[in-house]
This record gives structure tokens, sequence and C-alpha cells, in this order.
């Protein structure tokens, strides 16, 4: 199983975990009373149209159920609107083209969460002006070409592999990964949130890596408000479905880490500032104090302007930062 897939079954699963259906009839009966709030149209509110009029939990199989189209429970559904495609009668259409990938002269997905990345990456790159965070930046894009499949040649694979916990880390970003694509990140993450399950397209390790520190990411939000107990650890871990014992281990070791928005923001690299605050809010509810602060310190630590950080609240639809 690629870190990819567990990404993917994460950013539904926490969604799920977090209470995104009570979140949703929250916004829809208490207006935000704050000056300045949200845009409309962002991913928030195409999943709550998506889910308005859905009733019960996950479904049969809950976010790994696969199938696209099924028009199973929230997680199929959370699944469908986070890809990128829709899920109105029965059918699953992809954004945009319609196919899940753009191949090489792609410029990366065009809806979803993976479009929403592949703008930060490719907003991020153009401000490199090359150099070295433009091949990094260039290795999320895909196309990446390694000495061989599972090493990157002292690439990002190799800097994220260490962050992933050393030699065992290096072995998660080479698992289910190949030397090269012409795949985009968040083409592959939109494929495989669509799936539940893996991408058809094989992710390199570099981009395995990368979804290990979005993994990490979401899982610290998800405990900024302290509130995920045993059982809502449990029903995330469910959701997993078939993780190894060392990716179950990796994603129990991030649970049981402390919330430390410094420390995680010390190990992202330049040019995925913006992408790593996205996941995070993502696994928000931004319904305390505590969350509304972790989010600031976040923030903060990674050098994100005001300003940047009101414009990916937008594109999520979630209520601004900062006034």
């Amino acid at each position: 199983m690629s870190l990819m897939k567990s990404l993917a079954r994460v950013a539904a699963g926490v969604l799920v975990a977090k209470g995104m259906s009570e979140m949703m009839k929250n916004r829809q009966q208490r207006p935000d009373t704050r000056t300045d709030t949200r845009g409309g149209g962002g991913l928030l509110d195409q999943i709550r149209q998506a889910t308005q009029g859905r009733s019960g939990g996950t479904g049969s199989g809950g976010t790994g159920s696969g199938g696209t189209g099924s028009g199973g429970g929230i997680g199929d559904i959370l699944g469908q609107v986070l890809g990128g495609g829709s899920n109105t009668g029965g059918t699953t259409r992809g954004a945009g083209t319609g196919r899940p990938y753009g191949g090489p002269n792609s410029a990366g997905a065009s809806g979803g969460l993976g479009g929403i990345l592949d703008q930060l990456t490719n907003s991020a790159r153009g401000q490199s002006g090359g150099g070295g965070l433009g091949s990094i930046l260039d290795q999320l894009r895909g196309g990446t070409k390694t000495s061989q499949a599972g090493q990157s040649s002292g690439g990002l694979g190799d800097l994220l592999g260490g962050l992933l916990g050393g030699a065992a880390g290096g072995t998660l970003a080479s698992k289910g990964a190949q030397a090269s694509n012409d795949a985009s990140f968040g083409e592959l993450l939109n494929d495989s949130l669509t799936r539940g399950g893996e991408p058809e397209v094989a992710p390199t390790p570099e981009q395995n890596a990368v979804a290990g520190l979005m993994l990490r990411a979401m899982i610290q939000a998800a405990k900024a408000d302290g509130k995920i107990d045993d059982a809502e650890r449990q029903r995330l871990m469910s959701e997993l479905g078939d993780l190894d014992d060392q990716e179950r281990s990796f994603i129990r070791e991030q649970m049981a880490a402390p919330v430390d928005a410094e420390a995680l923001a010390r190990d992202v690299p330049k040019g995925l500032e913006a992408q790593v605050y996205l996941m995070s809010l993502l696994a928000i509810d931004f319904d305390s104090a505590e969350e509304a602060q972790y989010l600031h310190k976040l923030a903060q630590a990674l050098g994100l302007p005001k300003q940047s950080v009101n414009g990916i609240h937008e594109q999520v639809g979630a209520q601004n930062l900062y006034g």
C-alpha cells in the first residue's frame, strides 16, 4: 500500500472522524459572525451540497470501499468531491477533461483537493526562480528521474524518508512506488480519493514521502483541540483498511506524538509550506480557540503571510483566520 493511498484514506477518514456531517449542519444553521469569513464555492461548500439530503454514516466499507460512483455513504461522497469528481445520478465524472491524468504536459489536477494542492505547488514553483526549489517542486509534478525504484539519489525522497523514520521511513516511501511518472501529486491524490484505493499510476518515492508529510500534518491538526479520544482513534484506524504493520505503526506514532506546530514546520521543505497548511486546515473543525491558535502558530512557523493564509481558507471554503 502506498503512502498516497494512506493519505487519501486519512484525508477522508479524518473528516469523518472529526464530524464533517455535524460541521456542515452547524454551518447551515448558524451563520458565522466574524467580519471576514469565507468565500462561496469552496471545497467544503461542494461537500455540503453533495451531502445534502443524505443521511446515515459512512456506508458499507466507509471511505475505503472503492468503486467510483457508488453513491454510498458520506465516506463515498467525500471521496468523490475531494477527488474532483461529481457524484450526480450515480455517475462519476472527473473535473475538467473527465480524465484523472493530463500527461507530461499537464499543469496538474483541475479540481478537488488535488487541484488546490497543485495550484499551490505551481505558484511556489513560479516564485522559486529555478534552482534547488524548482527541482524539488518538479519532483511533485511527476516526471521524477531516479537511479532505481525506491531510491532518490539524494533528492526529496531521501530528505522526507528521514522524516518518516530513518531507514524504515525510506522503506515506507518506496512502497508501491515507481522510479518516475508523468503524473502530478494532485492528480495521483484525486485518483486515489475517487477510487478509495491505489491510484492508477503508481507514485514516485518522492511523491510518497510528501504524502507521508501531509499525513503527519493532518493528524497533528486533528489533535489540536485535544478531542481525539480512543474511540475516534479506533474509528480512524478502521477507515485505513489494509495497512501492514509498518504503516499502522507509522500512523499510531503520529497519533501519539505531541501537538507541536513549530516542530512540524521545521520539517517542511521550502516550497511545501502552503500545501502543509492546507492539509492541516482540512483536518480541523475550526470551532474552538485551540484550533484557531494552532493554525496561527503553524502559519507563523511556516512563514506564511496573513493574506496567503486567508487565500487558502477561501479556496477551501472555511472561515478566514485573520480579519
